[in-house]
């Protein structure tokens, strides 16, 4: 009996010891890769500062906006064949340099189709705002210089690499910060100034990503690869456009209707509400890797429904310590930020409902759901789209129409959850 009681007692130790070393694994990860979150937050506010208080804020809105529009459009390199590389890298490793020279090829052919979208987003949004050449300098630096240092980050995060993608990430905010501080030196800065140093930064970056970042495996072309999975890459491409479409799309919308000025400091606003998503992404990014190879990680309600709280939670918590400081010190970020300073608070709820929207549309990417994603975000692009005009047009003042954008992406939220959950009740495909 006695011994069967310590047989017993040495299984359920085991268990435990396992258990334990299996979750301190998991922390490890987890702190290399927030180590990078946290540094690219810090720089990332010395770059929001720097740029912010050397632009006028009209000026800024247009960057802003532009910006906006490249990171858009650049979900169109390659067709998303980076989703492709991005499985590889997590599932089968040995396959990075085969994959890569698919995604060059991709991305060569997908050219044309970015310059054609580039300059129907310019016709309809920018023209008349701002100079053609200074929209494809912005467009060029987000599309063909930092989507391919994302790549590098992506790659290393799906290789368990999480520490190295970590010091990329703190590496080229520190350069996209240096080149803000540096712009902020010159006697006459303009838009059209800052979109050349925003180029330099940006390729520093890309040489820095493939020089020393990217896994060294021999390219080779296998075209029959590629084809099998291009559709679901392209599902993916039309779903990230969609994804930033419904997530930037208020910003084309405030300068469309509202003009330079209530652009900027709806620009002002809605990147200090973006600051708070940057830890969040790496939790979700991890979360995304244990799904593609556990699908049913999520199927009990109060595992979705403690991980939705301790988001949002986290979200606005990050908001009211930043919106607690600009209450107090408003000019603690600069002159141009403390005349939004007041409005920060009144979006208390956004943070946290914005960041819930862009985890369940991973949730779908994790699941091989890329249609279905691509529909899902296409319906709330085309909500928000509505619900953002309707506010525009129904508020005259900024701070009531910042205030009413809680309502907005709640019900945004609500949409998004109707549409994930419903989603996820099939079977996962496999990809």
């Amino acid at each position: 009996m006695t011994e069967a009681g310590d047989i017993i007692k040495q299984g359920r130790l085991a268990r435990l010891g396992s258990f334990v070393a299996e979750r301190k694994g998991l922390l490890r990860d987890y702190l290399s890769a927030v180590s990078g979150a946290g540094g690219r937050l810090v720089f990332s506010l010395v770059y929001f500062i720097a740029l912010a208080n050397t632009l006028s804020i009209a000026e800024f809105g247009m960057f802003a906006t532009a910006s906006a529009a490249g990171v858009m459009l650049s979900r169109l390199l390659a067709f998303g064949f980076i989703s492709a590389l991005y499985r590889t890298a997590t599932i089968r490793p040995n396959l990075i340099g085969t994959f890569t020279a698919g995604f060059l090829l991709l991305a060569l052919l997908s050219l044309p189709l970015l310059a054609a979208a580039s300059y129907g987003v310019y016709l309809i949004f920018f023209s008349g705002y701002v100079a053609l050449a200074a929209f494809a300098a912005i467009v060029f630096a987000e599309a063909l210089l930092w989507r391919p240092v994302e790549v590098a980050m992506i790659v290393n995060n799906g290789l368990g690499l999480f520490g190295k993608a970590a010091l990329l990430a703190i590496l080229t905010a520190a350069l996209r910060a240096l080149a803000a501080v540096l712009f902020m030196l010159l006697p006459a800065p303009t838009l059209e100034s800052w979109s050349w140093f925003y180029i330099g930064a940006n390729a520093i970056a890309l040489l820095v990503a493939f020089g020393a970042f990217y896994p060294r495996q021999r390219l080779r072309l296998r075209i029959e690869l590629y084809w099998r999975r291009l559709a679901d890459s392209v599902y993916v491409a039309g779903a990230e456009v969609l994804f930033y479409l419904q997530m930037e799309f208020d910003k084309l919308l405030v300068l469309a209707i509202g003009g330079p000025h209530l652009a900027g400091l709806y620009a002002i606003i809605m990147r200090l509400v973006d600051l708070t998503a940057i830890p969040i992404r790496t939790f979700s990014m991890m979360l995304v890797q244990r799904m593609m190879r556990t699908p049913q990680l999520l199927a009990r309600l109060s595992v979705r429904s403690g991980i939705e709280g301790g988001i949002f939670a986290v979200s606005t918590l990050g908001l009211v310590a930043l919106g607690g400081v600009l209450h107090f010190f408003p000019a603690a970020l600069g002159r141009n930020v403390a005349e939004a300073a007041p409005l920060v608070l009144l979006a208390l709820c956004v943070p946290g409902l914005r960041n819930l929207v862009e985890y369940q549309a991973e949730l779908l990417f994790a699941r091989g759901q890329t249609l279905v994603r691509a529909l899902n975000l296409a319906v709330l692009a085309g909500l928000k789209a509505v619900l953002l005009v309707a506010v525009l047009k129904s508020f005259d003042q900024t701070s009531q129409l910042v205030l009413a954008l809680n309502g907005v992406f709640l019900i945004l939220y609500l949409a998004s959850a109707v549409l994930t959950y419903s989603a996820m009740r099939r079977p996962p495909k496999a990809i």
